[in-house]
């Protein structure tokens, strides 16, 4: 049974006249959070798999062993999708459940697990939106992104895939969040594979850019109809008015937006401030026939959206969203936090106007070379648990989704900040609470509730809210 509503229905049916028809609303989650079944099958160990073994790098101590159990309860799973009335769902594929070795043919296990997941979502009249690798890496791969040949296997898998599931995938995702893979796996050590080469990090940046060129590629060859990229994109300030600041706040801008974005849609690196130069020199010999390849056309771009930074020159304690990293602690810049704002459980500033600042910063500096947008995770983390009837009322949940949704669709609607953008999709993350990778599972992201010991899940307030907008614009 669904939660009861905690919202009142003038909040869901206001933003549910806001979507257009043909707006995609859906939810969205990554393999290795929420499938579990580590030894199922053939699957061999990933990077995370890996990294989640090794003493304290994990709050809670956790690992992926389980997680949300979604490899065997996917039914339910996809079943509790069409009571929300969702339209499409976004997953991950599993890299070593489907390739164990991290190259050659694809597993047939992993292959007809993935075959009945997207059978239960087409009865179900869900449209599939896949991405082909979710900060998922073969733990094989000793260098990772660091590692030209790894852009090289993705192409791989991108054609293995594609072959076999393009005409049954509406949409494929080629990356996950390049930004957050290179900046806390490879510069800082926070997450998967925990180098921490601070701006030595940015080979990564490139080999994962080109690996997405050549696997837009291989799906294309394989007869895949719509494919596009996702990267979080984070608006940045200055902490204070002084020049220090606003070089520091621009170095930021850089090495989270705009090394990822500016390759894929203009075609080249972008310029930097001649005192920021020298860190920059992994970018100095890039190919061209690289950028060629890294600027395929595309049929859409997925923008991650939680949360703007505030810059201060300096260095600081280590403190990043994610957590305290030494090598951060190294960095010319700090973050600082937003003092005005209330935050989530993971102390994330709530600031919803800002998702118009970033979609309206998209609007300006790609403009008509921008393809269609979907965003492709909005959502926050609180540490609800049910009550004593078992209903989980995540109110704060409610609020944080009603003001980011309807802040978003307000800036690209006309006389919007972000006037121009096509916005066709919005998907909320997270369907059900997961492992939240470093954080293990004290932090909790879904709309549905999960018990990690049974494994049983409860549908919160958040769900029948999400539920009523989707109503609420199909009687509009």
């Amino acid at each position: 049974m669904m939660s009861d509503r905690s919202h009142s229905s003038s909040d869901t049916a206001s933003i549910g006249r806001m979507l257009p028809p043909s707006f995609v609303v859906g939810t969205a989650t990554a393999s290795a959070q929420i499938e579990g079944a580590t030894r199922a099958g053939r699957r061999t160990a990933s990077v995370w798999d890996r990294f989640s073994a090794e003493p304290g790098r994990i709050q809670d101590g956790t690992t992926t062993a389980v997680t949300a159990d979604h490899y065997h309860r996917y039914r339910e799973d996809v079943a509790l999708m069409a009571e929300l009335g969702a339209d499409a769902y976004r997953f991950s594929l599993g890299w070593t459940r489907l390739q164990p070795e991290g190259r050659g043919p694809l597993d047939p296990g992993g292959v007809a697990f993935y075959d009945r997941l997207l059978d239960e979502l087409h009865e179900a009249g869900i449209s599939p939106f896949v991405t082909l690798t979710h900060w998922d890496l073969p733990a094989e791969y000793e260098q990772g992104w660091l590692d030209r040949d790894t852009a090289a296997r993705l192409g791989e898998l991108a054609a293995l895939v594609g072959e076999r599931f393009a005409d049954r995938v509406d949409h494929w995702i080629t990356l996950n969040e390049p930004a957050t893979v290179t900046l806390n796996g490879y510069a800082l050590g926070l997450h998967a594979p925990g180098r921490e080469l601070t701006f030595d990090a940015l080979p990564a940046v490139h080999h994962q850019l080109l690996g997405h060129g050549l696997a837009v590629q291989a799906l294309r060859a394989a007869g895949a109809d719509s494919v596009g990229i996702t990267n979080v994109h984070s608006p940045v300030q200055p902490a204070g008015d002084g020049e220090e600041d606003a070089l520091m706040a621009a170095l930021f801008d850089i090495v989270h937006n705009r090394v990822f974005a500016d390759p894929v849609l203009l075609g080249h690196y972008p310029e930097v401030p001649s005192e920021l130069e020298e860190l920059f020199g992994a970018f100095a010999g890039v190919p061209q026939e690289d950028l060629a390849t890294i600027a395929q056309p595309l049929d859409f771009y997925g923008l991650n959206y939680y949360m703007p930074t505030k810059v201060a020159a300096g260095a600081g304690t280590g403190h990043s969203p994610d957590g305290t990293s030494e090598a951060m602690a190294g960095l010319p810049f700090r973050l600082e936090p937003f003092e005005e704002y209330p935050t989530t459980g993971f102390g994330w500033p709530i600031a919803p106007e800002y998702f118009g600042a970033a979609l309206s910063e998209m609007q300006q500096r790609y403009g008509d070379v921008l393809p269609p947008v979907y965003i492709t995770e909005n959502g926050a983390s609180f540490a609800e648990q049910p009550d004593e009837s078992g209903r989980v009322q995540d109110t704060d949940r409610i609020d944080y989704l009603a003001g980011h949704l309807s802040t978003a669709l307000a800036a690209v609607a006309p006389g919007g900040e972000a006037e121009g953008i096509d916005l066709r999709g919005y998907f909320v993350w997270s369907l059900m609470d997961n492992w939240e990778w470093a954080a293990g599972f004290t932090q909790r992201f879904g709309i549905v509730h999960v018990d990690f010991e049974t494994g049983s899940r409860t549908p919160k307030a958040s769900f029948q809210w999400l539920h009523d907008v989707m109503r609420a614009r199909r009687m509009a």
